[in-house]
């Protein structure tokens, strides 16, 4: 690395990768803060909301148990539950549980909102990385047959710039990847709570 040469000029001068992977990296952590604030509390939420409407839809005080879920209805559980207990009349098992099934399928698409992002960034950010530091390596060696004399020593600054856009653009994918991952696990860890206190439901309804 030439001497005097800090990181704020490294970047600038590898601005073809490290400025898009810079972009890419707040996006990435734009839709992390964001999914987590989302997906918070959902699976608490959602087994209290199941407790206090059992026993209302029990007595068959539909109305009381719509006005619970309706009170919840930022969590995915609510919308799914009301949606069943709205077609509850005069509705079979099997057609109350495709209804079920639909909402399910809906709130999940919900959940995974924005998440293509991470998975665009995690396959991607490396590759702009090895574009960036391809791209440094050909201007060393231009430098040096330009210079004609010197050997590695004239490109040795330059491949060691040129090797942080590498650096950089697998660290933005390793943290996408990694809340990438996360998310996908934790959305299917709800959908199966969903399924499991919506079968619940749909039971104590056809009792």
């Amino acid at each position: 690395m030439q001497q005097g040469m800090d990181l704020i000029q490294i970047i600038h001068k590898g601005a073809i990768a490290t400025y898009p992977l810079i972009f890419m990296s707040v996006v990435s952590v734009a839709v992390v803060l964001e999914r987590l604030w989302s997906l918070r509390n959902i699976g608490s939420v959602t087994l209290k909301l199941t407790e206090s409407i059992m026993e209302p839809i029990g007595k068959g005080q539909k109305d009381l148990a719509i006005a619970i879920c309706r009170q919840s209805s930022q969590c995915p559980a609510a919308r799914i539950f009301l949606n069943v207990i709205r077609i509850h009349a005069g509705e079979s098992f099997e057609a109350m549980s495709a209804y079920a099934t639909e909402a399910l399928f809906e709130e999940t698409q919900k959940l995974k909102k924005h998440l293509w992002i991470l998975g665009t960034v995690g396959s991607s950010a490396p590759f702009i990385g090895l574009l960036g530091t391809v791209i440094g390596i050909i201007k060393s060696f231009e430098s040096m047959a330009i210079v004609g004399t010197g050997g590695f020593t004239v490109v040795a600054a330059g491949i060691s710039e040129a090797l942080v856009a590498t650096a950089l653009g697998l660290g933005v994918a390793i943290i996408a990847l990694i809340f990438y991952n996360y998310f996908q696990v934790r959305i299917g860890n709800l959908n199966g709570l969903f399924r499991i206190q919506t079968t619940k439901i749909l039971q104590r309804m056809n009792q």
